[in-house]
């Protein structure tokens, strides 16, 4: 029997780490003898995978950012569902992304009902829209979750889910060498730090980079010590590095891993985009305020449907603001200022935040004996079995 095929689709770079993640944990089920098609980032590609087209075609974010974009999403659509149908793989692994996972996997479906049809990462249907579960019940066979409450919502529509937790627990967040950083930067032991993460998409970057230098400014003059370090991707680095050459308190901008969960183990507090990095910061236990700022009217139009009241996974774990969030209007340089101040000042709240997502992280799968990675590759593998 020869090495089964997986295809695998990630259309942003939250994907591409659990895509690149989950390639490792079936090599190692399957002592390597496995092999990958489809479409992934910088990790998947180190991976092994052989990206049937770039990967940042597909990270756009709102209904401004994307209608500019459509055609060639269309056609990569097209594009995508062909080539799976031409490689009959043994499994179709499609990661977050649903706007353009499951637009491929239902034209997939519709030619070949025999593809076996995996989906990564649930839909938030507890957040909004609940009726997704019965519509992508009709043309997946199998869905991935990443949090414990959520595979009732699929289960009772018939679409079988497993919880194989987070995988983002696996990324050694929690081990990174502050000292070590500090003597990379030469920054003294008893200088605070602050991180500062403007997101990873280039619309991102162009909405908070303003809001987030112009708060810098107003810390400045309060904290003239501070060290600020910005990290960041190498897709967007460009950007980053020219949009920070101006601020003040000499910000320092590193790329890679290694580099930001040092950067987090050596900071008292971080001010970031809210995304996947905000469970990194509370795997890393380093308190935090998350901002965001997206186009008014794609805001406008997701405001009517969401049915949480925060923006922060981890808040919504907790039901409570435990990790201060400052959107659209709130993301303003004064406000964010403010709250990486107290932070920085009041250790009752950097405190209050550690013992907070402690729990939050317990239900993410840190400390899990396997990880989640590997029970995602358990898994698919069971699926392609039958």
């Amino acid at each position: 029997m020869s090495a089964p095929l997986i295809f695998l689709v990630a259309g942003e770079p939250s994907g591409d780490v659990l895509g690149a993640r989950l390639m490792a944990g079936l090599k190692q089920a399957t002592g390597g003898q496995v092999r990958f098609a489809g479409i992934g980032g910088e990790r998947m590609i180190a991976e092994g995978l052989d990206s049937l087209f770039p990967m940042e075609e597909l990270t756009l974010f709102g209904l401004a950012e994307l209608l500019p974009k459509l055609p060639n999403i269309l056609r990569r659509i097209r594009q995508t569902a062909d080539t799976i149908l031409d490689l009959k793989p043994d499994a179709v692994v499609t990661i977050d992304a649903p706007d353009f996972c499951f637009r491929v996997a239902k034209k997939a479906r519709r030619a070949d009902p025999s593809i076996k049809l995996i989906h990564y990462v649930a839909p938030t249907v507890w957040a909004w829209r609940p009726g997704r579960a019965r519509k992508i019940a009709a043309f997946l066979d199998h869905l991935l979750v990443l949090l414990p409450f959520e595979p009732p919502y699929f289960q009772k529509v018939g679409l079988p889910a497993t919880f194989v937790g987070h995988s983002i627990v696996e990324a050694g967040v929690e081990q990174g060498d502050g000292a070590a950083f500090r003597a990379r930067h030469g920054i003294a032991p008893q200088t605070k730090l602050l991180t500062v993460l403007p997101g990873s998409r280039r619309s991102e970057i162009k909405l908070l980079l303003p809001d987030f230098g112009h708060a810098l400014s107003i810390l400045a003059q309060r904290h003239p010590d501070l060290r600020v370090v910005v990290p960041t991707l190498g897709k967007v680095a460009g950007p980053v590095r020219d949009a920070v050459a101006g601020w003040p308190l000499a910000p320092i901008v590193v790329e890679g891993d290694a580099e930001k969960y040092d950067a987090f183990a050596a900071s008292a507090a971080a001010l970031a985009a809210s995304g996947t990095v905000a469970l990194e910061l509370a795997l890393a236990r380093l308190p935090a305020i998350i901002a965001y700022r997206i186009h008014p009217l794609t805001y406008r139009l997701y405001r009517r449907l969401i049915r949480v009241k925060y923006a922060n996974l981890v808040n919504i774990m907790q039901d409570r603001m435990l990790v201060p969030e400052y959107l659209q209007g709130d993301c303003a340089p004064d406000r964010l200022a403010e709250g990486v101040d107290r932070l920085l000042t009041d250790p009752a709240a950097r405190q209050a935040q550690i013992d907070g997502v402690a729990e939050v992280a317990r239900w993410l799968g840190q400390g899990e004996e396997k990880p989640p990675s590997r029970r995602a590759a358990d898994a698919v593998l069971a699926v392609i079995k039958g």
